[in-house]
């Protein structure tokens, strides 16, 4: 068949998030953002608290898949075109804790002298919905931080910038002068791992 006369099928990013829209704009994917009704955010798909006795590997994926189906959801509500929903989720994990989004300044700084000088794991799951069947893969990374030390740990935190990332810091920012080494996907790190939602999204249609 040729390409020219294939329809790929619609695509919704529900994410908010400008590095997965610049990531899926890298690799040439076309999607429409699946609108929120507004700030803060109003249209609660799912809990993100942490389970009694849940993993990260657990954890993300079972968020990032809660999110494509509350977007499938919004789909309805807002009687779009039927389509694709792509929807993602990341975590740290250290010593067998989650850390999520920093919830201050004081737990942006305390999350970071927990990564200082050692290993931890990224992971972020990303999910794809067809209102028909819904399918995941996972990507798991390791970074180790050099040593931080408490002046290295404040800068970054006046910043601003570790706030509204999970583990209270971005390897595509500032972050970046902190670590040492990296085993695994850089964009997974970043937040959107390119090669699963690119596998992903073939198995739904896209020929990307």
């Amino acid at each position: 068949m040729s390409l020219l006369n294939t329809v790929p099928p619609l695509l919704y990013l529900a994410s908010r998030s400008p590095r997965r829209r610049e990531l899926l704009t890298q690799i040439g994917v076309s999607f429409l953002l699946l609108p929120f009704r507004g700030l803060p955010r109003e249209d609660i798909d799912v809990s993100e608290d942490v389970r009694p006795g849940e993993d990260a590997d657990s954890y993300v994926v079972r968020v990032a898949r809660a999110k494509a189906l509350g977007g499938e959801k919004r789909l309805g509500w807002r009687k779009l075109s039927a389509g694709l929903v792509l929807s993602a989720d990341t975590t740290v994990e250290v010593d067998g804790e989650i850390l999520g989004k920093p919830a201050d300044a004081d737990d942006a700084a305390r999350m970071l002298a927990r990564l200082s000088g050692r290993s931890h794991r990224v992971l972020t799951a990303v999910a794809v919905s067809d209102s028909r069947r819904l399918e995941h893969m996972l990507s798991v990374s390791t970074v180790r931080f050099a040593r931080l030390e408490p002046r290295d740990i404040e800068r970054y935190v006046l910043s601003g910038e570790p706030m509204d990332k999970a583990g209270a810091y971005g390897i595509q920012g500032r972050a970046g002068a902190f670590v040492e080494h990296v085993e695994g996907s850089y964009t997974g790190i970043v937040g959107l791992p390119l090669n699963e939602t690119w596998q992903l999204l073939r198995r739904f249609g896209m020929d990307i």
